[in-house]
């Protein structure tokens, strides 16, 4: 709590709240206002969130933090503050419009428990676009979009929000004298926490509705829809939750070593490189495995990746860039070398392949027969190799086979990544296969 003693959190210096005479918003704010005093929270630590509708004209009339993002998104946003923030006081302002267009946005806030408090100014249409019908407007309401009686059932927002999980909701009207002790208690929940606050929308809904004050009463005896405390059922926080997870987790993982140069290189230019082969034969492991072999060479790199939703079975293609400057442009559009290990990398790459120049080096298994193309090609008996070490093997083979090729930096290195970055016994039979394949081939 901060030693000055605030009597308002907002200002006037931009001049009155904007609403039409007779807006409930008008009385929300000014509520939300008495409930600040009330509390006295650093401004400094209170970011009041808004998006776009007739309430999201409010934000800029505090003098605490605020944003103000897009229609129906205001949750994410006082999510994310939360979770980044743990420490502040976020206050989410939403319309009913809002709470439709971001429905899945107020569930989910409501089922994790996120520690904000949303406030919504409830008048049963979208005022600021011209009166359009929203999820609460009552069946049978005159609209800009039903003009002849809403056939809609509305949405009861609190118990919806209780069903999904909230622990703290609160329906009231912009009318009710405790307003302000109502949002003050919201605020003070320490996780989410709703106030439903139902009003007049004094431009549209009810001068189309003949809505008055006591009608607003009735339309909830009516619906059979709750006042007051509707769900008080507290539960631990999500961010406060989170991170004592991750805490707690971060301490058991095991962190990738670093990657010191070790290793000289050959290369002028950036080299692009093209692993197509089937899923199961370690293609994107290998790849990765050939990238950091770079790195402890000195040179720059990238890797792309290209696999269908299934597993152990179809295509997977890995691309890898290496580069002795900063790589700006991360796909390969004509290839130095391209390894072929399979006929469903071959079917996946076969117009790729078909396009090769004479620049380009193709390595492929013996036993596969390639498409017409302009390459130069190396046949090698890289499967039958694999067999004899780990059928797992074949990808390593075929790089440690391209590193005899063309010198681009030592096998070495390549067999430095595999101890660093695989498990022991895997490392061992990797480091069998690299000189398996650095013997196949000779210039």
């Amino acid at each position: 709590m901060s030693a000055q003693r605030y009597t308002s959190y907002m200002t006037d210096s931009i001049g009155p709240l904007p609403y039409c005479p007779g807006c409930g918003h008008g009385l929300l704010i000014k509520a939300l206002d008495t409930a600040l005093v009330s509390l006295q929270p650093d401004p400094k630590n209170v970011v009041i969130v808004t998006d776009i509708g007739c309430i999201g004209l409010s934000d800029r009339y505090f003098t605490t933090n605020a944003f103000h993002g897009l229609h129906g998104r205001s949750i994410t946003y006082g999510c994310g503050l939360k979770l980044a923030r743990p420490e502040l006081t976020v206050i989410v302002l939403q319309g009913d419009g809002g709470c439709g267009i971001g429905g899945t946005h107020l569930l989910n806030a409501a089922r994790r428990n996120i520690g904000i408090t949303l406030i919504i100014g409830n008048n049963f249409n979208y005022g600021m676009t011209g009166g359009q019908h929203s999820v609460t407007t009552p069946s049978g309401g005159i609209t800009s979009t039903t003009p002849f009686g809403n056939v809609e059932k509305p949405m009861d927002i609190c118990e919806t929000v209780s069903a999904a999980g909230a622990a703290w909701v609160y329906r009231a009207t912009a009318f009710d004298g405790d307003l302000s002790a109502v949002l003050a208690r919201a605020i003070r929940q320490p996780g989410f926490a709703m106030v439903d606050v139902w009003e007049l929308c004094t431009a549209y809904y009810s001068p189309r509705n003949r809505l008055r004050k006591k009608d607003l009463f009735d339309l909830l005896d009516n619906y059979k829809f709750r006042r007051g405390l509707i769900t008080d059922n507290p539960r631990p926080e999500y961010s406060e939750q989170y991170h004592k997870v991750y805490n707690t987790g971060k301490k058991k993982l095991s962190f990738h070593p670093p990657v010191h140069v070790k290793y000289p290189h050959s290369i002028k230019r950036q080299i692009g490189i093209v692993i197509a082969g089937s899923a199961g034969q370690k293609i994107k492991s290998t790849a990765t495995l050939f990238a950091e072999a770079a790195m402890f060479s000195g040179l720059e790199a990238t890797q792309k990746d290209d696999y269908p939703i299934t597993v152990m079975t179809g295509h997977s293609i890995a691309e890898i860039i290496i580069s002795p400057q900063r790589i700006e442009y991360t796909a390969i559009d004509s290839p130095d070398y391209f390894i072929v290990l399979s006929d469903d990398g071959i079917k996946r790459a076969k117009r790729r392949i078909e396009t090769l120049q004479k620049h380009s080096v193709i390595l492929a298994d013996e036993s596969l027969t390639l498409p017409e193309t302009g390459a130069q090609i190396v046949r090698l008996p890289i499967i039958r190799t694999a067999k004899e070490i780990n059928r797992l093997t074949a990808a390593v083979i075929a790089m440690a086979s391209l590193l005899k090729y063309r010198y681009l930096f030592p096998v070495e290195a390549f067999s430095t990544a595999i101890a660093t970055f695989q498990k022991t016994e895997i490392a061992g039979i990797n480091k069998k296969a690299v000189k398996a394949g650095f013997a196949l081939l000779h210039k």
